[in-house]
């Protein structure tokens, strides 16, 4: 991916009269593994530019233009000509707008400054459009960060789309014994930088010490604080490597800022050059030492007395300057790094990718009906089956009940609970920061929560699987299920998606009714003895848990007619003629006394669709019969399970392999051995986060 800089307008990109932003490009890219592929895009009168890729915009002057509007529009009409995937631009918000309107790359903001002081990002209308538009947010401090994020909603607080990246500085081995009583002030000759304060103090200093020297580097043309003494030496501006020259010499280093910097260049270098640093605790300046002074007060008296007691406990200056330099990590390399990371990401190589493709454990939110308002009757559903997959694949799942939250959450001004609900989900996402977010028949999930996710989230892949039946008489569980299309990275349902018609631009996928070996323990073909024969359940709708009444479901006619052909077969059916269903362990303990169920679906067969009840009874040991328009047997043989063609063949396989207990019990064990092998929770779950990841590196059974 070529990548494209742009530096803010007449950042001088050279060694000459270099800004903090033109050194940080400079260090970073020259090192960087995409440093080939990278080109700079600034405006400076200097010839000599550092020696990497850049290209300059040279702009005339024109009164009546904005010349940063120009030098933005220039830049755009580079970047028409060339392809490039990637443009990062410093320091300058109000650019992205003007960009985005022309051209349709990627594009990174960096931050170096307060955002709020910026025009651009001052406003949070300004900010939450730049987190909509950019792939990245770059700042330079958790400061800056925490800058930008004022009195936005708090639910972006930790979008992967910010980031803070730091300044960065060699590291030397200096000879800590070899420093000499230099103390030294680098940066701008003004009051925001605390010159005053520390003109006043180091002249005091100076007259008591005078075995010291100070050094002052920098300038300022606004401003003009002056200050004399004999061992006092006002360096003016110095190129970049000779202030670091100075800095391996200086024993103490001051940055005494009465302003909120942004980060501070000049105390991490001097931090990197084994100095004794004192700051004042503004803005992101703790963030640029790991050890060092930091003024309790700010003013002259309490800076005096600092650098009084390091000049005096050399003991205590030089274990500082020890530590400085030992503990010392905001290296070129280990930034270069950090940026290269985001580009590999933004090119494709996503981090949950890289992570899956090293085993390494998944953060997954799983948002379905996990019927904690139940009691535990609808504790056996596909949503725990899932989640028990996820966790044996060695993946972190974190529980978002949706059905649950709604019905606590509900209020006259809320009345179906889903603008809580909503919000809670953003909330949690901000705090959990998932890999993965999987939707079990989320309907209340808004399309606006999964289009905030998908803005402030972007790496964040959303899937979603459906049970229910979608075929011409269940058109609103279609509408159900399309509903999330626009929003997802794959979608799962256990009909065969070639018999529904869907957009062939939408990835959708066929999954099994998945069985899970601590829910399916039965393995009732060893049982000897048996009060039923035939074992069949239905019910009105899981939630509702009772017969409805007045509701008739045409499959009664089905079993009442196979009740007429088998007299002498004892059934045991839930769900008709006011027998009430039956759920949990009263479900289990019914089919463990029978030695067959029929698994019959509502509606007409269609391909590869079935209830979930055909992975309990199959799952648990049970010779299942099969309507063979479900075209199940591709899967599944009649040594496996039992496929009838009518009414009529369903009752004389029904006789037969009642009578024939041998045959019975090892198809059972067969069909049973086969959906454990093929159809388990921990492959259908592994299945669904590659195809949401795109990883195409196992055949599963059920693909075709």
């Amino acid at each position: 991916m070529n990548i494209s800089i742009l530096l803010p307008y007449k950042e001088n990109f050279s060694e000459s009269y270099a800004g903090a932003v033109a050194l940080y490009v400079n260090d970073t890219v020259k090192i960087s593994k995409h440093r080939k592929k990278i080109t700079i895009y600034g405006n400076t009168n200097f010839k000599k530019t550092f020696d990497l890729n850049y290209k300059n915009i040279p702009l005339k002057r024109n009164i009546l233009k904005s010349q940063s509007k120009v030098y933005v529009s220039e830049f755009i009409k580079t970047q028409k000509r060339n392809r490039v995937g990637l443009i990062e631009v410093h320091n300058r918000p109000v650019y992205i707008d003007l960009i985005r309107e022309k051209l349709s790359q990627k594009l990174v903001l960096y931050f170096h400054n307060d955002p709020l002081s910026m025009a651009g990002s001052k406003t949070i209308s300004e900010r939450l459009k730049l987190v909509t538009i950019c792939s990245k947010i770059i700042f330079n401090s958790q400061w800056t960060k925490s800058r930008f994020l004022s009195g936005l909603d708090k639910f972006i607080h930790s979008s992967e789309k910010l980031e803070v990246i730091q300044q960065s500085a060699t590291k030397t081995n200096v000879d800590i014994s070899k420093k000499e009583k230099i103390i030294t002030f680098t940066g701008k000759l003004n009051s925001a930088k605390g010159y005053d304060l520390f003109g006043k103090a180091i002249v005091k200093i100076l007259d008591r010490y005078q075995d010291w020297k100070a050094f002052v580097i920098g300038d300022e043309l606004r401003e003009k604080i002056s200050f004399e003494h004999k061992n006092l030496k006002i360096l003016g501006f110095l190129k970049h490597k000779d202030v670091l020259k100075i800095f391996n010499k200086t024993s103490i280093a001051v940055a005494c800022s009465r302003w909120e910097e942004p980060f501070g260049r000049t105390s991490l270098e001097a931090s990197s050059r084994g100095c004794s640093v004192i700051i004042s605790n503004r803005g992101g300046l703790p963030e640029t030492i790991t050890n060092g002074v930091i003024l309790k007060k700010l003013n002259y008296q309490e800076l005096y007395k600092s650098i009084e007691q390091l000049i005096r406990n050399k003991k205590k200056r030089q274990e500082l300057q020890k530590l400085s330099l030992n503990n010392f990590y905001l290296t070129h390399k280990f930034i270069s790094n950090k940026i290269d990371k985001y580009r590999d990401v933004l090119a494709g190589d996503k981090i949950s990718v890289f992570n899956l493709k090293r085993n390494k454990p998944l953060k997954i939110l799983h948002v379905t009906n996990f019927n904690e308002r139940h009691n535990g009757r609808l504790f056996y559903n596909t949503g725990r089956r899932l989640n028990n997959g996820f966790l044996r694949l060695n993946h972190s799942v974190l529980e978002f009940s949706d059905r649950d939250i709604v019905s606590y959450y509900r209020s006259l001004k809320d009345l179906k609970g889903s603008k809580k609900l909503n919000k809670k989900l953003i909330e949690v996402i901000s705090n959990y920061l998932p890999d993965m977010v999987v939707l079990g028949h989320a309907d209340l999930i808004s399309n606006e929560t999964l289009d905030y996710i998908r803005k402030f989230y972007p790496n964040i892949k959303i899937a979603q699987w459906f049970l229910d039946r979608m075929d011409a008489e269940w058109k609103i569980n279609r509408k159900r299920f399309e509903s999330k299309f626009n929003y997802t990275d794959a979608n799962f349902c256990t009909t065969s998606p070639e018999v529904l018609n869907f957009d062939k631009t939408k990835k959708i996928f066929y999954i099994p009714n998945p069985v899970d070996e601590s829910f399916e323990t039965l393995n009732v073909f060893k049982n000897k003895t048996f009060s039923r024969d035939l074992f069949f359940a239905m019910s009105h709708g899981v939630h509702r848990g009772i017969l409805k009444k007045g509701k008739f479901d045409v499959r009664e006619n089905f079993i009442n007619d196979l009740m007429d052909l088998l007299p002498n077969v004892k059934f045991d059916v839930y769900g008709m003629e006011e027998r009430q269903p039956i759920w949990a362990d009263q479900y289990l303990k019914s089919i463990a006394n029978s030695k067959m169920a029929l698994n019959l679906s509502q509606g007409d067969p269609v391909k590869y669709y079935s209830s979930d009840r055909i992975s309990q009874m199959v799952g648990n040991g049970l010779l299942t019969f099969v309507d063979k328009k479900t075209e199940l047997n591709d899967f599944f043989s009649n040594n496996e399970i039992i496929f009838y063609n009518s009414s009529s063949d369903l009752a004389n396989k029904i006789n037969k392999y009642n009578k024939d207990d041998k045959s019975r019990i090892k198809i059972a064990k067969a069909g049973r051995d086969k959906y454990f092998r093929y159809f388990n929770s921990t492959l259908v779950a592994e299945y669904i986060i590659n195809k949401s990841f795109n990883i195409e590196n196992k055949k599963f059974y059920w693909d075709r």
